[in-house]
């Protein structure tokens, strides 16, 4: 086949991706409004492509030229949009449903590449010393760069006991840190509670925002109401997982009325979730504890909350992560894995965009994994690429930094005036 036909073809692949955003093809062959300036850009592309074809200084593979140029328009959008080739898109669906071991790490893309918005605690990733924030640079010897987030996950998720390797830069290095991790089935600890003030403070630490921990931390609430003295100091950090139902009810116990958060998309439906004073359980005093690893669901209760002056949130920014995907199929096998919809506080900030800062800002004080890795059956660490260093013996454990944004929040809440 000759190279302009070639080209062509390859050029016809991307234009049909672009066509889906401008809303140029409907079912019947008809067009719909467009922007003048997106089809001069679709001009522009075809004529780089044929710059590359025929003036790069090798023989270019187009296929991945085209491949990399598709990944790149879905990821320049926001970090849960992706582009999966016919090929990723067959493993993607071939094996989705099979892992059921993890490292225990949470994922989303930053700056191009895989960043760990938390770890799960016991896991893993926490035993060799992985903490928010780390950088995934490379699995298996790929970049994570040229990976949708989708295979991304699925590439560090499997079986139990297999194991996967990756390289991993801290924000305090420049250069990554090879290590390989057995994948266990990984669970979230129990819904942690203390007292604190000679009982007067009442400390809940759900790990995850699922319907059954949720339903715990309600009934706890319940017991707040009942006494009335009792003050409630709600940590989460470091929660990402859950649901936005559970969201809501966590939300509401804590508000009789206002805005919960808001669902909206150029042509998805808006869907707003406010407060029902049914569901009202405790007007006692609180304070929300957060930081850059709260994301998704635990964002929505505390922008809900900070935003209804229900609490005052202490700790770092939070992740910024509350969006819709919609799946859509391209001729050719591939999928796009489009965002549709973005998440709303009650203030109308986005919080994928803008997150949700604290009331008062506190820098977490863990360390960001300046050690040695610790000793960790399954853990390898290679100390200078391709050579494995032998296991150290096992240092005795440093004292525990204090915890500054816990003692903030006590502090704070002390001074409140119980209900």
């Amino acid at each position: 086949m000759p190279k302009a036909i070639k080209l062509s073809l390859l050029a016809i692949s991307v234009l049909l991706v672009v066509f889906v955003f401008l809303g140029g093809i409907l079912p019947g062959g008809v067009r719909a409004g467009s922007d003048n300036s997106a089809y001069q850009q679709i001009e522009v592309y075809s004529e780089v492509l044929q710059h590359i074809q025929n003036d790069y200084v090798v023989t270019p593979n187009i296929v991945d030229v085209t491949n990399g140029s598709l990944h790149g328009l879905l990821e320049g959008l926001d970090p849960d949009s992706g582009y999966l080739t016919p090929a990723e898109f067959k493993t993607y669906q071939a094996h989705q449903n099979e892992n059921t071991a993890q490292i225990g790490v949470a994922i989303s893309k930053r700056f191009g590449y895989a960043t760990v918005v938390s770890v799960v605690p016991g896991s893993p990733a926490e035993k060799a010393g992985i903490v928010d924030g780390d950088v995934i640079e490379s699995i298996a010897n790929q970049s994570t760069r040229v990976m949708p987030l989708q295979i991304i996950q699925l590439s560090l998720d499997g079986q139990p006991g297999t194991k996967v390797s990756f390289s991993v830069i801290e924000p305090t290095s420049a250069s990554p840190d090879a290590m390989t991790l057995t994948r266990t089935p990984t669970q979230y600890p129990a819904l942690h509670v203390d007292e604190y003030e000679n009982s007067s403070i009442l400390y809940l630490k759900p790990y995850d925002l699922s319907k059954d921990r949720t339903d715990e931390v309600l009934a706890k609430l319940g017991q707040v109401q009942k006494t009335g003295q009792q003050k409630v100091l709600l940590d989460l950090r470091d929660v990402t997982d859950g649901d936005m139902d559970s969201a809501v009810r966590l939300s509401n116990a804590f508000l009789k009325t206002g805005t919960i958060a808001t669902l909206q998309g150029l042509k998805y439906p808006q869907q707003t979730w406010t407060a029902d004073a049914k569901n009202f359980v405790t007007s006692a005093p609180m304070i929300v504890l957060v930081n850059h690893g709260t994301s998704g669901p635990a964002e929505i209760v505390a922008a809900a909350l900070k935003d209804n002056n229900r609490a005052q949130l202490v700790g770092d920014r939070t992740f910024g992560s509350g969006s819709v995907q919609k799946q859509i199929p391209m001729p050719d096998g591939a999928v796009l894995f489009l965002t549709v919809a973005k998440y709303h506080a009650p203030n109308n900030k986005i919080i994928q965009t803008d997150a949700v800062t604290p009331n008062v800002v506190v820098a977490e004080n863990n360390g960001m994994n300046l050690g040695a890795p610790p000793e960790v059956p399954g853990i390898t660490v290679p100390t200078a690429p391709g050579k494995t260093s032998e296991k150290q013996p096992a240092q005795p454990p440093a004292a525990p930094k204090p915890d500054l944004q816990l003692e903030k929040a006590l502090a704070l809440l002390k001074q409140q005036k119980a209900a």
